[in-house]
């Protein structure tokens, strides 16, 4: 009785040392994954963040053993057992802990970024660009000021945010370039991610043009007096001089960027000479971008902090210097007064449309190409938000900035003017007298690069210490310039390494033909007629085809992906499923709204065409000049080149031809990351089988919404 009373307790013993061993070993295996999938959230630079990153070994995964082939010595070495401790439980253990560590896949290796706020500051560096600066100040205080961020606010929910959303998770989840992730959708819809490339590098061919005028103008910065703050004068044969006439009638600054830095020609049939200024400046921009990206994302964190950084601190300083100008208060209420009858307008809702979707940098591939180096755990949907959000508020800022100058500006010249009206007075001179109205010089504010080039430059020349706020001025647009442009040959390099076609060549080998090719083409920008070719490529190369792309992408997403399949994985890779909402501007609601603004852009294009402004050498103004047919041809070849990759890549898929190779899924922890989050499998809730046609089985139908009650699968006692 004493033995069996002695065994059963060893055995009692024995089961609770097992139940302890189990719980511990269920404790250490969670606490294990967890820290695989989280300890890169917390900035350890000891570890790699991204793609790398263990965390991407999924339990789902065979055994690399087996998968590499390496022989006995992929077998774990054997474990020494700690005095102390069951040598059951140490095995059980240290078999958990050395699961996780296991070699990598050469042929899998991929970049990735070396903590998470690297990442953010690279996109939105991307993200942020020169458009925010000169672009959004000038279309709001032309559509209606104030009101116009009604459409905008508008427009970014339901356009802007839900893209962005859709390509950091999409990057993220399939961990490849624009084109490898569209040819895993569908191998029908690998022509999307090339034409997200081609776009990505024409517009970066003539983009590049603007940092190398920045360039220009910034070497020429440290010149007192400042090149364009008075008329140079001519020098005759005779060793007479006077001052240019083309400048007194112009303006200083306009004849310094029209003349000299330009030397633009009457039109753009009229290339003349060969402008050597600009094109030393383009080559030097090319060969600046080539080494900063030379080293890849791993090594990027210094050059991105940097350049993502100083813009908003030269913001902040001319935000502080501009609001204690004078008429300051006049510019920045100029720019925010709301006339609400601007909002009934079409073209408001077009231009703030528009203006979101190329501000924030959708379809280029870039966003894909740098989601797809985060880990699988990164949350793509806080992701978005904030650099939506900063995008949208930096535009705000720098509009607050730059009307403060502006409104400086026009209160200068006012009162000059109403100075001079009033000596005139004096001298009871009554005829010609000029007429002085400060609205009419707040509304005299360009677009684009006038706006930094020209009226920018004018403030500035009538600022104390001039020379240091112009070298901060276009030191702020030349980090503006280059970290969008990042963005945009990230998207190239990394699709054509994804499409393995250049195998043997290192990827900052394929980085350096890129930046070679766009150096010599960019040599058409070269010229007289240099500023012309740029405004037509601008004007179609970067738009059309952009919300083209986006389209497409949405339909892929919801209509082929599925949305349910999408939102399942959104839920394994953030631990919480995307909103009805986010599926609603998936499916329905964004393409329907790019559909829109395409139309309306075709319609206002076909009834008002499209002009360019010459630079008129006798008046010293700009003339609204039509595109000759060859630039149409130009325009429609630049659209065309970058779309037909989609329909044509389906068409030689279905005609057996494969010009995208098939490569294997890149590894997604799934059972790992269900497992951390503690997800279930969804159920389908009846409004999202009404909206979204899913099926009893899962499936998707491609359909318009369908409604009605819900069909109960029927039990066996029923069908009897």
């Amino acid at each position: 009785m004493a033995n069996t009373a002695h065994l059963f307790r060893r055995q009692s013993s024995r089961d609770l040392i097992q139940q302890a061993t189990v719980r511990s070993l269920d404790e250490l295996e969670l606490r294990e994954l967890r820290s695989r999938l989280v300890r890169a959230e917390n900035g350890n630079r000891n570890v790699v963040y991204g793609a790398t990153n263990q965390a991407f070994i999924s339990d789902d995964d065979p055994p690399m053993g087996r998968i590499l082939d390496l022989g006995p010595s992929s077998a774990p070495p054997t474990a020494k057992v700690p005095p102390g401790r069951l040598p059951t439980q140490t095995s059980v253990i240290d078999a958990v802990v050395e699961e996780s560590v296991v070699p990598e896949r050469p042929e899998d290796e991929r970049e990735s970024w070396d903590s998470k706020w690297t990442f953010l500051l690279a996109t939105i560096g991307y993200a942020v660009g020169l458009g925010n600066v000169w672009r959004f100040p000038y279309l709001a205080q032309k559509n209606g000021g104030g009101a116009f961020l009604v459409p905008y606010f508008v427009m970014l929910l339901i356009q802007g945010l839900p893209i962005f959303y859709l390509e950091l998770a999409i990057g993220q989840r399939l961990r490849k370039g624009a084109i490898g992730v569209w040819h895993e959708v569908s191998a029908y819809l690998g022509g999307i991610g090339i034409s997200s490339a081609f776009v990505s590098y024409i517009v970066a061919l003539y983009y590049n043009t603007i940092i190398a005028w920045c360039l220009i103008y910034l070497l020429h910065s440290f010149e007192s007096p400042l090149p364009w703050a008075e008329c140079p004068k001519r020098l005759y044969s005779n060793f007479t001089y006077d001052i240019e006439p083309e400048c007194v009638v112009s303006s200083p600054t306009k004849y310094y960027w029209y003349r000299q830095t330009l030397q633009a020609s009457p039109s753009v049939n009229e290339p003349e000479d060969i402008n050597y200024t600009v094109a030393i400046a383009l080559i030097t921009a090319w060969f600046l971008v080539y080494i900063c990206m030379v080293q890849g994302i791993t090594e990027s964190s210094k050059i991105v902090y940097v350049t993502a950084i100083f813009p908003y601190v030269v913001l902040i300083i001319f935000f502080f210097r501009g609001i204690t100008l004078k008429g300051a208060s006049d510019g920045v209420a100029h720019l925010f007064t709301p006339r609400w009858e601007m909002i009934l307008e079409p073209v408001v809702w077009l231009e703030a449309g528009t203006q979101i979707f190329f501000s924030l940098g959708l379809a280029f591939g870039g966003l894909i190409a740098f989601s797809s180096y985060n880990p699988a755990n990164n949350n793509c949907y806080r992701d978005a938000l904030v650099v939506s959000i900063t995008n949208c508020s930096t535009s705000m800022f720098a509009g607050m900035v730059v009307f403060s100058v502006i409104g400086f500006k026009a209160t200068s010249i006012f009162d000059s003017c109403v100075e001079e009206r009033d000596t005139m007075l004096a001298a009871n001179k009554t005829a010609n007298l000029p007429v002085c109205d400060l609205q009419k010089e707040l509304e005299n504010s360009a677009s684009g690069t006038g706006l930094a080039f020209i009226i920018f430059t004018e403030a500035i020349n009538q600022f104390p210490m001039s020379q240091l706020w112009a070298v901060l001025f276009f030191l702020m647009l030349f980090t503006l310039g280059i970290d969008s442009q990042f963005g945009t040959l990230e998207g190239v390099t990394t699709s054509l390494v994804d499409m393995k076609l250049f195998p043997n060549l290192p990827k900052e080998v394929i980085t350096g033909g890129l930046c070679l090719s766009c150096s010599i083409l960019s040599m058409c920008f070269a010229n007289g007629a240099g500023s012309y070719i740029f405004q037509l490529m601008d004007s179609f190369a970067g738009s059309y085809t952009l919300l083209i792309i986006a389209f497409f992408e949405c339909i892929s997403v919801s209509y082929i992906y599925g949305i349910k399949r999408f939102a399942d994985d959104i839920e394994l890779m953030t631990g919480s499923r995307p909103g009805l909402y986010w599926m609603l501007c998936w499916k329905y609601i964004s393409p329907i709204a790019m559909i829109t603004i395409l139309t309306a852009s075709f319609v206002e294009l076909a009834s008002k065409g499209s002009s360019y402004p010459g630079w008129n050498m006798l008046t010293g103004t700009t003339d609204s000049l039509e595109w000759p047919h060859w630039c149409i041809v130009v325009a429609i070849l630049l659209v065309m080149v970058s779309i037909l990759w989609i329909p044509g890549i389906a068409i030689c898929r279905l005609c057996g031809i494969n010009i995208i190779e098939d490569s294997e899924p890149a590894w997604f922890p799934s059972a790992e990351l269900r497992d951390v989050h503690g997800i279930v499998p969804h159920e389908p809730t009846d409004i999202e089988i009404s909206l979204f046609c899913i099926r009893p089985d899962g499936s998707e139908g491609l359909c318009c919404p369908t409604y009605g009650p819900r069909e109960q699968p029927l039990d066996e006692d029923d069908e009897e």
